[in-house]
């Protein structure tokens, strides 16, 4: 399966787990010219901006591992700009999914400060 096909099965893994702990998928793979989003969820009219890690091969750390200081300013920056574009005053929040195994069977996720 290609690195693409493999990342969009991940990320549907994460919604659909998300989904049945009562989170609504509000947008998936949302991008702009100069940010994207993996997944948009909401929950107790809280929105939280997901981003989603597959590795197939936790010997090089699992996807938390590559939540960078880099990485979390690209994902406040991109839910700015999600929330400028929504009209969105609510509370956000970020989180991030690792996910590994070949049916993306394991997925571990965590909320971002």
């Amino acid at each position: 399966m290609k690195t693409t096909e493999q990342g969009l099965k991940a990320e549907q893994a994460v919604a659909d787990l998300l989904q049945q702990n009562g989170f609504e998928l509000i947008d998936k793979n949302w991008k702009t010219k100069v940010c994207e989003i993996d997944l948009v969820t909401e929950k107790d009219k809280t929105i939280f901006f997901v981003e989603v890690k597959y590795r197939s091969n936790l010997a090089q750390g699992d996807g938390f591992d590559y939540i960078t200081g880099q990485k979390l300013k690209q994902m406040t920056f991109a839910a700015e700009v999600w929330k400028r574009q929504y009209n969105w005053g609510g509370d956000y929040r970020l989180m991030a999914a690792a996910v590994s195994g070949n049916d993306c069977q394991d997925i571990q996720l965590i909320e971002l400060d």
